[in-house]
């Protein structure tokens, strides 16, 4: 759920260093040709974006769109009663809310830190009138939306057949490919709300990948010990939406 807002990440900005495309940790800002990224670079204000944090509210006018180069953020589906089911999350490899890539002003979802980190910040409209005129810039959010609408597809297909610890093993992938080392800060409660079902389920879960020894799970906090037996339990649940990624981008 998130707790933070757009104006205490304000109050956390740091002085606009001098960033230079060979060392930033984003990776759409990173595959910009050097023209574009000088350019746009003058409009990405820093942040520090703590775990909660809001990027967007569902059915929200968009204020600012995020890149960010540490973290993960979640991307959750909100129906009109109240239900919620996280759609896909992204981290250092993309940037949301994806809508302003192709010209939108709303935010479908409801987009919102779960591992805290860092990024850049560009105001909507800035980002809007960038599209137009740097076109390879416009080509790479376009090309990320793609690989993030087979994301959500994955998710849904599944939810609809894996089994509870396949799913399990398959999100865990996913936020071993966004962090850096092997640990990930996630209590029980929070992949019960992500993964939509209940807690003891998720315990029952993580047993599984403990007894296969692919995990340690302790109290807010999940090592993955075995990264290939992993991705063996998890089959064919994971692993396209990331051929997608480095087919139209390049490497996470």
């Amino acid at each position: 759920m998130p707790v933070r807002t757009r104006s205490h990440a304000r109050s956390q900005a740091r002085t606009m260093p001098d960033l230079k495309r060979s060392i930033t940790r984003n990776r759409l800002l990173a595959r910009l040709p050097e023209d574009e990224f000088e350019s746009i670079r003058q409009q990405l204000e820093p942040a520090d974006l703590a775990r909660g944090f809001a990027i967007a509210g569902a059915d929200r006018l968009i204020e600012d769109v995020y890149f960010l180069c540490s973290g993960i953020a979640s991307v959750v589906t909100i129906s009109a009663d109240g239900q919620r089911a996280e759609a896909g999350m992204f981290g250092r490899e993309g940037f949301s809310p994806m809508p302003a890539g192709v010209g939108g002003t709303m935010s479908v979802h409801e987009v919102f830190m779960q591992v805290e980190g860092d990024g850049f910040r560009m105001p909507l409209q800035l980002l809007l009138q960038a599209l137009p005129e740097h076109p390879v810039f416009a080509n790479l959010l376009a090309r990320f939306i793609q690989t993030f609408a087979s994301q959500i597809s994955y998710t849904a297909l599944c939810n609809a057949n894996c089994q509870v610890d396949e799913r399990l093993a398959r999100w865990l992938l996913m936020c071993h490919d966004r962090v850096d080392g092997d640990e990930i800060a996630l209590t029980h409660e929070f992949i019960s709300a992500t993964l939509s079902v209940r807690r003891p389920s998720v315990t029952t879960a993580l047993h599984v990948l403990e007894g296969k020894k692919l995990v340690r799970a302790e109290r807010g906090r999940i090592t993955i010990r075995d990264r290939k037996g992993m991705e063996e339990f998890a089959g064919s649940s994971y692993g396209k939406p990331e051929e997608e990624y480095r087919r139209l981008i390049g490497d996470f």
